[in-house]
């Protein structure tokens, strides 16, 4: 497409192959199909519900019979202005409606309705956080978007190869989807799935799109391409249909390196459409693209141009279809970037640590629901217990923060304990495996019932070290001379066997160092 073009300003990547040729550049663009939310399709009035039998969801005008005429699903275009607004996208005050032809046995009438030439958003952007696996820093990325634009869905066609025929299903033609085209801005595979999971966070948060990817609520097409550095964009590849963060992943990370290998091998990169097989790890051939094709794009003639108003104070759209895009923003819901945004000032909480609450489904209002029990400054401590214990326990039942068992106020107090240091985060594992068991004790009950106070005082931490250190000659000898930490853990955890109510594990540590320390010193 012409937004891949060479004069595009972008971020790119470097790879380093140890080949002659030295480093790489990848470049990476995303095209996003989101399908809206609605009870019916996008110009009739079949039902959109997944998994239906085949051919059921089918109105006269989804199976193009001549005669029938599209009549625009209002919800729909408040879908497409909200998401628009959510990305910051400049909203066309009157956008239009095109034909794009082509050929496909699940396509009835032989063409797309869409918005080619005039969509309804235009000129947007996206900023998320890329978390790299292993040690690699985080960091913020911006993806700027092209363009937002309505159009239909085809159907589906089912392959039968013991008959040797293809089958269609037409539940799927004529939903309504989002495309959201972005600009080449991404590098890697791990930055295009941070900006999937964003989007696809801002969209639930919405409700336009429940982003099912299994589903097919939403897909992705790739268009992927590398280059050396201070030479122009290279011959991009499509790699389509991706319906899963992993698949688009490895997907990118595949053709990077394959095209970078076509390239140090002497080849040249063919511009073609290509698939992902998730069971070879591989991307496939599907067509070339050498040829361009020719969708004879034409103004649809039987929709008018959609107008839109933009005045709170304005009530035609009361009475009228028009839809007002100011009542739209005013009712905006808070978006994932704001809540981070509060979690972080309010709580001291890392954005990394935001981040993963926000994208947690249920995590924020039980977190807040929690932090309404125990002061600002618990928020960390009880960040951390929700995101390792907590959701250990949910995991291992099956759970989720949706429909977790445990009262907010409990966990506050479990919190509590460990913020007091009266209980250790290993002891507040314990008590949570009671209470999701079903323990109708209170915490501060368990912890007193079973023994489990830690050990605060100076003195008892004191002689159970002296003890300890006394007894251990040879492992004191060891630690001085080696100074490795695993005489050290050995000693700590010999202090700890020789208490019987729960320790202070970090006294402990700070003593045994002080004491070793003072020892050497005389």
């Amino acid at each position: 497409m012409s937004w891949f073009r060479k004069s595009t300003l972008v971020l790119m990547r470097r790879y380093s192959t140890g080949a002659k040729r030295g480093p790489w550049e990848s470049v990476v663009g995303l095209e996003v199909h989101a399908q809206i939310q609605t009870n019916s399709k996008l110009f009739s009035p079949s039902s959109v519900k997944f998994g239906s039998p085949v051919n059921t969801q089918v109105s006269l005008f989804d199976a193009s019979v001549p005669g029938t005429l599209p009549v625009l699903n209002r919800r729909c275009v408040e879908a497409a202005i909200s998401t628009a607004l959510a990305l910051s996208c400049k909203v066309n005050m009157l956008s239009t409606f095109d034909r794009k032809h082509y050929f496909y046995a699940d396509l009835p009438s032989g063409f797309q309705i869409t918005q080619q030439r005039k969509p309804i958003a235009e000129y947007g952007e996206l900023k998320f956080l890329v978390m790299p696996p292993g040690k690699a820093a985080s960091y913020i990325k911006t993806c700027r978007i092209r363009q937002i634009q309505l159009e239909q869905d085809s159907g589906k066609s089912l392959h039968d190869e013991e008959c040797d025929r293809s089958l269609i299903d037409l539940n799927r033609a004529g939903i309504a989807l989002m495309e959201l085209v972005f600009q080449p801005d991404l590098a890697s595979g791990e930055e295009a799935a941070a900006l999937v999971k964003e989007l696809s966070l801002i969209m639930q948060t919405l409700g336009v799109c429940n982003c099912k990817m299994e589903e097919g609520a939403l897909r992705v097409d790739a268009n992927i391409s590398v280059n050396q550095p201070g030479e122009g964009l290279g011959t991009r590849t499509e790699v389509k249909n991706l319906n899963s963060v992993r698949s688009l992943v490895h997907a990118i990370e595949y053709e990077i390196k394959r095209q970078i290998k076509v390239k140090e091998d002497g080849g040249i990169v063919i511009n073609e459409t290509r698939s992902y097989d998730s069971d070879l790890k591989t991307t496939l051939p599907m067509r070339d693209k050498e040829v361009q094709q020719d969708y004879r794009f034409m103004p649809e003639p039987n929709l008018p141009p959609l107008e839109l108003l933009d005045d709170p104070t304005d009530t035609r759209d009361s009475i009228t279809d028009l839809v007002n895009v100011a009542k739209i923003k005013e009712n905006i819901v808070e978006l994932p970037e704001t809540t981070r945004q509060n979690l972080i000032n309010d709580f001291n909480l890392r954005i990394e640590t935001a981040y993963i609450i926000v994208a947690t489904p249920g995590l924020v209002s039980f977190f807040l629901a929690v932090m309404k029990h125990i002061p600002n400054n618990c928020g960390v401590r009880a960040a951390n217990v929700m995101l390792t214990e907590v959701m250990e326990q949910l995991n291992e039942r099956n759970l989720t923060y949706e429909n977790c068992p445990l009262k907010p106020e409990v966990l506050a107090e479990v919190i509590e304990l460990i913020h007091k240091l009266q209980i250790h985060v290993s002891t507040a594992k314990d008590v949570l495996t009671l209470l999701f068991n079903g323990d109708s004790r209170t915490p501060t009950k368990i912890v007193q019932d079973e023994n489990w106070i830690t050990v605060t005082s100076d003195d008892v931490i004191l002689e159970a070290c002296e003890r300890i250190l006394k007894e251990n000659p040879k492992l004191v000898e060891n630690y001085r001379l080696k100074r490795k930490s695993k005489y050290m853990n050995k000693l700590i955890a010999l202090v700890k066997q020789s208490v019987e109510k729960k320790i202070d594990m970090k006294k402990v540590t700070e003593t045994l160092e002080t004491m070793i320390k003072q020892e050497d010193g005389n």
